[in-house]
C-alpha cells in the first residue's frame, strides 16, 4: 500500500496504518515478543504467508514493525514491534477492551472464554 501523505485529520493516519483484517492480530502477536514469520503465521489462523508478508512490509513502511535478519542458512529473519509500534499497540489494546465489553454486553461471554479472553 502506497503511503498517503496528505491528510486532513491525524486519526487518518492512525487508521491508515492499522486498517485491514490482519494487522491489528500481527501487532498483538507481536506484543508478546519477537517472532519469526513462521511463529506469527502458525499463530494467526487464517492468513496466508503472502498476505502477512504483505502487512509485515506496510507495517514496517510506517515505522512500526521492526526486522532482524540473521546471517547463515537458512535464513532466519525476526519481527518486533518498534517504540512506535508500542505506542500504537496501546490504542489496539484498547479497542480489544472495548470489543470484550461489547461481546459481554451481547451475552458472548461464552466465546470470550474458550478464546481465552476471560
Amino acid at each position: 500500500m502506497k503511503q498517503r501523505t496528505d491528510y486532513t485529520c491525524p486519526l487518518e493516519l492512525t487508521h491508515d496504518i492499522i486498517r485491514g483484517k490482519w494487522k491489528p492480530i500481527i501487532l498483538w502477536q507481536l506484543s508478546k515478543g519477537t517472532s519469526s514469520l513462521s511463529s506469527l503465521e502458525k499463530s494467526i489462523l487464517g492468513v496466508s504467508r503472502k498476505m502477512l508478508i504483505q502487512h509485515l512490509k506496510e507495517l514496517a513502511e510506517y515505522g512500526i514493525v521492526g526486522k532482524q535478519t540473521y546471517e547463515g542458512y537458512p535464513l532466519k529473519v525476526d519481527y518486533f514491534l518498534t517504540d512506535r509500534g508500542r505506542r500504537i499497540f496501546e490504542a489496539v489494546s484498547i479497542l480489544q477492551s472495548v470489543g470484550i465489553e461489547l461481546m459481554l454486553e451481547d451475552n458472548r461471554g461464552d466465546f470470550l472464554r474458550e478464546k481465552g479472553l476471560l
